[in-house]
């Protein structure tokens, strides 16, 4: 439901979807796959940051008030580790922000994947991407069930790679490579 709120609500999500949802008709040479993965990770790292900042500085801010440091002055002695610890926690939290947004991404990429499998196995059941059904059609005629099944794969792959805390921008171009492998 929040996701789907977001979408409702946010241009900027809606572009986002719509780029990692055409990112199958990029993936045609060796630079359009690194160029797409290279664009999603910064996509995801943008998203993070964006969540991050205001919460961050709002969170610093409440942290020095709470220390004791005037609007702008020096922080008491002895607090240097609560503000070092405040910022390692943030920066965790960015770090789990951008991967979660790429994995949001892999969900629709995923879901635009068994959209197509369903086209190419003729299937009644409904299109969850109906708005990008040119797409859907044009990659089901360039492919086999079989090579959109090792797509899903390598996203799933991509997926677990994260889990593994493998650099993002890496996973994402093993994932763009396989998926122009088919």
């Amino acid at each position: 439901v929040d996701r789907a709120r977001r979408l409702a609500t946010d241009p900027a999500a809606r572009e986002r979807r719509a780029a990692v949802l055409k990112l199958p008709l990029r993936l045609d040479e060796i630079g359009g796959c690194l160029k797409a993965a290279q664009e999603l990770v910064d996509a995801a790292a943008d998203d993070a940051k964006a969540l991050a900042e205001e919460m961050d500085a709002k969170e610093t801010e409440e942290l020095k008030a709470a220390l004791g440091a005037a609007q702008g002055g020096r922080l008491p002695r002895g607090t240097a580790g609560v503000m070092k610890d405040l910022e390692d926690k943030q920066k965790r939290r960015r770090t789990r922000t951008q991967r979660d947004s790429l994995d949001l991404a892999l969900t629709d990429l995923t879901a635009l994947y068994r959209d197509v499998l369903a086209l190419q196995l003729g299937s009644r059941v409904a299109i969850a991407n109906a708005d990008v059904e040119d797409t859907l059609e044009r990659v089901a005629r360039g492919s086999s069930p079989e090579s959109t099944l090792r797509r899903i794969e390598a996203i799933a792959a991509c997926r677990e790679a994260l889990d593994r805390n493998v650099a993002p921008l890496l996973a994402v171009e093993a994932m763009t490579m396989s998926l122009r492998a088919g």
